[in-house]
């Protein structure tokens, strides 16, 4: 068995915060040290959860849609790895899920992220995630998440922050018609660059 072998059945076999946890712990992710494209979103939603397949609901539908590939391609872990800055489902809040817990980032998200040598884009998914990978890109000035996006040129071509895609979000979708006008078409191009040798 590979190092990295060993490390990911270590992860899968997390329990680090199983007493805050509503449904108990399946840590979702995908990962392999030849994957190009690393989708960094924020933590599995409930459907996830149930089918331990990352991004297997309507915003992996929309995420897919996005970035111009199949699903396939998507759970092709040499093409596309999935890291979320929480493993497992945290729980409902009042207003969507509960934000993902912080034990993972700080347990494994380096080590995890040292195996990943290949990776020509990453996709920083939700604020969360964009408060990890961006900071020192943003100079912790404190930009909304809108701002964040707008700015996407600035880190170009090799991270993209992105809202989140989940329905939820639908609201924002209409009141920032730039974002699929100007950074979607974008990003397909740029997927489809990386990705051409391998699909």
């Amino acid at each position: 068995m590979t190092a990295l072998a060993s490390l990911i059945n270590k992860v899968r076999a997390c329990t680090l915060c199983a007493g805050h946890l509503p449904l108990g712990p399946r840590p979702v992710f995908q990962l392999h040290q030849s994957a190009r494209i690393l989708v960094a979103g924020q933590a599995p939603g409930k459907k996830v959860h149930e089918t331990g397949i990352p991004f297997n609901d309507p915003s992996g539908d929309r995420l897919r849609t996005w970035m111009g590939i199949s699903r396939g391609t998507f759970y092709d872990d040499r093409c596309v790895a999935i890291l979320p800055m929480g493993f497992c489902y945290p729980g409902a809040g009042q207003s969507g899920d509960l934000p993902p817990r912080s034990e993972c980032a700080e347990a494994w998200r380096g080590v995890l992220l040292s195996y990943l040598q290949n990776i020509k884009l990453m996709l920083v998914i939700g604020r969360y995630a964009q408060a990890y990978h961006l900071s020192q890109q943003s100079g912790g000035t404190g930009l909304s998440l809108t701002e964040t996006v707008r700015d996407w040129r600035k880190s170009w071509p090799t991270v993209v922050p992105l809202p989140h895609p989940s329905p939820r979000n639908n609201r924002w979708f209409k009141r920032n018609p730039w974002f699929e006008q100007e950074l979607i078409p974008a990003l397909r191009i740029r997927v489809a660059e990386i990705l051409k040798p391998i699909d």
